[in-house]
């Protein structure tokens, strides 16, 4: 167990490392990282496949284009048009603003959120396909740019805001994933439940030929009443063989 912790606690050293370095990673970075598990080459290639599944190019920077569903790729060349009017400035004009930024000024802070919204959707493309809208993910990042250009007055020098901005994007967008997914479970679980008090009303009012209250299916099944009504109340009061409180009045 304690070697696969410490494999997973590497495989997400180097797919962060990957990141930070524009999503692309050598193949003897990964294999450095690695070095100490004396891994097969079977096993590297399970990592390689794993990185390149997560849009990570391995000696050089993958396409991301290549991965938009004809839907991202309809909404991405409306949000292009509509950001295209935005000035397109010059790298002496954001250094200027980034500087200006720093010092605490609200309209540098702005103009450097509008220099950098292209790099939010390049980096929003890297995390398409994980169960997220492109939109969503590229709001998620706007958001966390608009915040982090009023951050900028803890760095020592200018040099470092594109990198702080840009973890703080790809921060915003991966907590947007996780949480996509905890709420995808959660949906799951009470699905489950529903489904499987259904069941087991359908069953029992089959053999009584009539439907059930919660009491029975209670005694019946061993459910607790509190799970029985929960899983009514989660299915909207819509389950079939049961006795609402409504039918009994």
């Amino acid at each position: 167990m304690d070697k696969e912790i410490r494999f997973a606690k590497t495989l997400e050293q180097v797919r962060q490392q990957a990141r930070e370095q524009g999503s692309c990673i050598s193949e003897g970075q990964v294999r450095e990282a690695f070095r100490e598990m004396e891994l097969s080459d079977a096993q590297f290639q399970m990592v390689f496949d794993y990185l390149k599944k997560q849009k990570i190019g391995i000696g050089e920077p993958v396409d991301a284009d290549e991965y938009l569903t004809e839907e991202e790729r309809s909404y991405l060349q409306d949000y292009m048009d509509e950001i295209a009017g935005l000035p397109v400035y010059s790298k002496g004009q954001i250094e200027g603003f980034t500087i200006a930024a720093m010092a605490g000024e609200a309209d540098a802070q702005a103009r450097l959120a509008e220099a950098y919204l292209k790099d939010v959707i390049d980096i929003a493309k890297l995390y398409t396909g994980q169960g997220v809208l492109l939109e969503d993910l590229i709001g998620e990042g706007n958001l966390a740019l608009a915040f982090g250009t009023g951050m900028l007055g803890s760095l020592e020098k200018p040099e470092e805001a594109q990198g702080m901005l840009a973890r703080m994007v790809m921060d915003a967008m991966e907590e947007y994933i996780r949480e996509n997914e905890s709420n995808e479970k959660t949906d799951r679980k009470v699905a489950d439940k529903v489904n499987l008090v259904a069941d087991k009303a359908k069953e029992l009012a089959g053999e009584l030929h009539r439907k059930v209250t919660p009491e029975e299916l209670s005694q019946e099944t061993g459910f607790s009443l509190k799970s029985i009504r929960e899983a009514m109340r989660m299915s909207g009061y819509k389950i079939e063989d049961m006795v609402y409180a409504e039918e009994n009045l």
